[in-house]
């Protein structure tokens, strides 16, 4: 790292500290669940640094804390990853109580070769697919997440936060702007914080649970978006945490409420034409569209380990609750898991329902864009549009994590896209939790089943 470093900042980060001076840095990276994992430290050392070290045990961990046994042949050894620092996602963390950038590393060997399970990496590695192709993927993710009452007793139900009113967020509000005035301090924080790092919401608006807010970014490149999706969970548990209240990101954290999605929409540039792959001479759809849709209606049901990575995740495929319970695809109907929306031509996208917003960004733009490509180079038709309602026909998606990760390992196609490493590493994490949460004994259970069976 060059002393003028700071030199080269983003001009939002520059921004940031006119006039300040820079106390320090947080060297992040993602971990398979998400989760920030790195080291804070002084900006003069930071300046001195061109990368530093972590343990490649931290794409190990499960959500729990315990460990997978998946180092491979040689054992559980811990090697330090080279983490070298991409400069272009500095930006501040302006939740601190000291002026702070944040920037995300990007992880290597000590051969320089990009760690094969690093989330970043990963979905890296199927965007430089496409770009061989002579294709340039573009993605719009909308978050939805729920701002409920503080939890410190996980045996207690989640409730809504309380708002401005002194009442708890109310549920079937959809689109009500008196619901959204009612979190009004939260997302005020949430509009300053994401200013300061330079980062452009394209709206937020009330969802259908009680205290269950969507956020919609600007379309752009996949790994620039799953970056912003990556620091927007940050930061708005933190605008949350400053209100007496949490964010929770939970695909389904409420009982009889809606769940919260991360739908991605997708499309796909000629990078030397810069035209829609998607759109044909008249404006009409390509068959390169249609074969988008084709690989999604394939390939999606090995991904959903990925799009849906918990338990919990599929509690929210549950029928007339907002989201998809199978693969049928459809123009302008938000019953189906893949839907096309009204757009021009020039916008034409397909969007994939299938995601939770418990998903890794990075993952779960990787899987559901390497689930387009194979459609694409496969030539894969889709099945007729459905035209109805979707949640008449049958379920044909995973129900449970473990038929998920069943489907997961027998695809050789997703192994190819996302790398053999990384899905042998992603499945013996998950499994792994799987078995932790077989081990817990619910309150169901004890109520239906201790005296009846």
């Amino acid at each position: 790292m060059t002393t003028d470093w700071m030199k080269d900042l983003p001009q939002s980060a520059k921004a940031y500290l006119e006039g300040r001076r820079l106390d320090e840095v947080e060297c992040i990276i993602g971990d398979l669940p998400g989760i920030a994992r790195g080291k804070a430290v002084p900006a003069t050392k930071f300046a001195r640094q061109p990368y530093f070290h972590l343990p490649d045990s931290i794409f190990f961990q499960t959500i729990t804390g315990d460990w997978g046994e998946a180092a491979g042949e040689e054992g559980f050894i811990e090697r330090d990853m080279i983490l070298r620092p991409d400069m272009t996602t500095a930006t501040a963390a302006p939740w601190t109580g000291d002026w702070t950038l944040q920037v995300i590393h990007d992880a290597y060997d000590r051969d320089g070769d990009p760690i094969p399970f690093s989330p970043r990496n990963v979905l890296k590695r199927v965007v430089q697919m496409y770009r061989d192709k002579g294709w340039e993927p573009v993605v719009a993710p909308e978050m939805e997440f729920y701002l409920v009452a503080r939890n410190t007793d996980p045996a207690k139900e989640i409730e809504p936060m309380m708002g401005r009113s002194g009442r708890p967020a109310a549920a079937r509000q959809a689109y009500s702007m008196t619901a959204v005035d009612e979190f009004g301090p939260v997302i005020d924080d949430i509009y300053d914080f994401a200013e300061a790092m330079g980062m452009e919401i394209d709206g937020i608006t009330q969802e259908g649970g009680a205290g269950q807010l969507e956020i919609n970014l600007r379309h752009g490149d996949p790994v620039k978006l799953a970056d912003e999706v990556f620091y927007f969970k940050r930061l708005i548990r933190e605008a949350a945490l400053r209100h007496d209240c949490f964010a929770t990101f939970m695909a389904k954290p409420i009982a009889d409420e809606p769940g919260s999605a991360m739908h991605v929409h997708h499309s796909v540039m000629d990078r030397s034409k810069k035209q829609n792959l998607f759109v044909g001479p008249q404006g009409g759809e390509t068959d390169m569209f249609f074969h988008f849709i084709g690989g999604l209606q394939r390939h999606l049901p090995a991904a959903i380990a990925v799009l849906a990575p918990y338990v919990n995740s599929y509690r929210r495929y549950v029928r007339e609750q907002a989201a998809p319970i199978n693969l049928s695809w459809g123009r302008d109907n938000r019953t189906t898991g893949i839907r096309v929306p009204i757009s021009s031509p020039e916008a034409r996208r397909v969007e994939n329902r299938l995601a939770g917003m418990d998903c890794n960004p990075y993952l779960g733009i990787a899987a559901s864009l390497a689930c387009g490509y194979l459609g694409m180079t496969q030539e894969i038709r889709p099945d007729k549009q459905q035209r109805g309602d979707a949640y008449n026909g049958e379920p044909d998606i995973p129900q449970v994590m473990g038929q998920a990760l069943d489907l997961f390992d027998e695809s050789d196609d997703l192994r190819h896209m996302l790398g053999a490493e990384f899905c042998r590493v992603y499945s013996i994490v998950k499994r792994l939790e799987y078995e932790e949460y077989l081990q817990v004994i619910s309150p169901w259970e004890r109520e239906h089943l201790l005296l009846n069976v």
